[in-house]
C-alpha cells in the first residue's frame, strides 16, 4: 500500500472531490491510498482504521466460514464505501476486502472523524442510499440465479473481476459464487472460447469480445 503525498494527493482530491458528501470540511482529513492487485484493503477479522471511498479500481469481499471454507460474497466498485459497517457498529466482524485491480481509495481516519461522521446528516443520508443500493444488488444476485442462465451471470462475473482484459479467477470460487457445478462452468467457458469471446492463455483467459460479454451481462440489468 502506498499513501500519496503533496501534489499527487492534491490531484486526486481535486479530481475526485467528495466534499459535497459531507457538511463539514472533510478534505483536510482525507488520505489517498493506492493498493496493488491482490492486496488486502481490510484483512478479515481485523477492524480497519479508516472509512474508505473507492475512486479507481475494484475489489472483492470474502468471508471464511467456521468449517474453514472461504467464499466470495460480493464486489466493490468505484464510488463504493468500504468500512461503513465498522463505522456504524462498535462490534462487527470485518470481512476480507481484496483488490481485483490496482485500486485507489480516499481514506478517512476513524480516530479524528468518527464522531463528526456519525453526527453529519448530509453524510448519513448519502450512506443510507449507498446501503440501500448495496442491499438491492445482493438481493438481485439471488434472483438472477433463478431467472438467468449461467452464460449471462458468468459474463457479468468475468467483467467484474477482469484486470485489463485478463481474467484469472479460480473456478472453484466462481462455482461457489454462482451456485453452479464445475462441469457446467467449464462447458460455458469452452463455449465462450469457441465463440471467440475469450482466449485461454495458460491458467488465465484474455477477453477478446468485451462487447459480446457486455451484451450478455446487460441482460441482468434490464430485466
Amino acid at each position: 500500500m502506498e499513501i500519496y503525498k503533496q501534489e499527487k494527493r492534491q490531484y486526486y482530491i481535486e479530481t475526485y472531490s467528495i466534499a459535497h458528501l459531507f457538511s463539514f470540511p472533510i478534505t483536510e482529513h482525507i488520505q489517498v491510498h493506492e493498493y496493488k492487485r491482490g492486496e488486502w484493503i481490510i484483512k478479515e477479522g481485523t477492524r480497519p482504521d479508516y472509512l474508505f471511498y473507492v475512486i479507481e479500481g475494484k475489489a472483492k469481499i470474502y468471508v471464511t466460514h467456521q468449517n474453514g471454507k472461504t467464499s466470495l460474497l460480493n464486489f466493490i466498485n468505484v464510488h463504493d464505501f468500504i468500512g461503513e459497517m465498522e463505522l456504524l457498529n462498535e462490534v462487527y466482524y470485518s470481512k476480507g476486502i481484496q483488490t481485483s485491480t490496482t485500486t485507489i481509495c480516499f481514506a478517512i481516519p476513524f480516530q479524528s472523524c468518527r464522531t463528526k461522521l456519525l453526527e453529519d446528516v448530509t453524510f448519513l443520508r448519502e450512506l443510507s442510499m449507498f446501503l440501500s443500493a448495496k442491499a438491492t444488488r445482493i438481493a438481485a444476485k439471488y434472483s438472477h440465479s433463478l431467472a438467468f442462465p449461467l452464460e449471462n451471470r458468468l459474463a457479468d462475473f468475468i467483467l467484474q473481476t477482469a484486470d485489463h482484459d485478463i481474467y484469472k479467477e479460480k473456478h472453484v470460487t466462481v462455482c461457489d459464487f454462482l451456485g453452479v457445478s464445475y462441469r457446467h462452468l467449464l462447458y460455458v467457458f469452452a463455449q465462450f472460447c469457441e465463440k471467440g469471446f475469450l482466449k485461454k492463455e495458460g491458467t488465465s483467459y484474455r477477453i477478446k469480445r468485451q462487447d459480446e460479454l457486455s451484451r450478455l451481462a446487460e441482460m441482468l440489468k434490464n430485466e
